[in-house]
């Protein structure tokens, strides 16, 4: 059964920094793209940042030159490092990847299961 498991998560001032990692497991063939959405009280879930196999990045305007997305193909990984976050990035954050299970004959989208995010002094 394939399943992702987001850590990282926690309290920061503003202007701090923090780090959410996301490690994909189970019998999986292959994963596409990674990335990281985030919902905050009230508001729909939005797409942070996303990262495809090969490397290529995309960033909420909101996020741009402050977080950065990696991941690792071997470990099936997907980090977000977050710098001078603002208490509108408080929310929570959620890991989600395009993957391709051994037991299943197509794509399949993943979710974790969230990591609580807060920007507050």
């Amino acid at each position: 059964q394939v399943q992702l498991v987001e850590s990282g998560g926690g309290l920061v001032q503003p202007g701090g920094s923090l780090r959410l990692s996301c490690a994909a497991s189970g019998t999986i063939f292959s994963i596409n793209a990674m990335g990281w959405y985030r919902q905050a009280p009230g508001k729909e879930r939005e797409l942070v940042a996303v990262i495809t196999r090969d490397g290529t990045t995309n960033y909420a305007e909101s996020v741009k030159g402050r977080f950065t997305i990696s991941r690792d193909n071997a470990k099936n990984m997907v980090d977000l490092q977050m710098n001078s976050l603002k208490p509108e990035d408080t929310a929570v954050y959620y890991c989600n990847a395009a993957i391709w299970p051994k037991s299943y004959n197509n794509w399949r989208t993943y979710w974790g299961q969230g990591t609580q995010v807060t920007v507050s002094s």
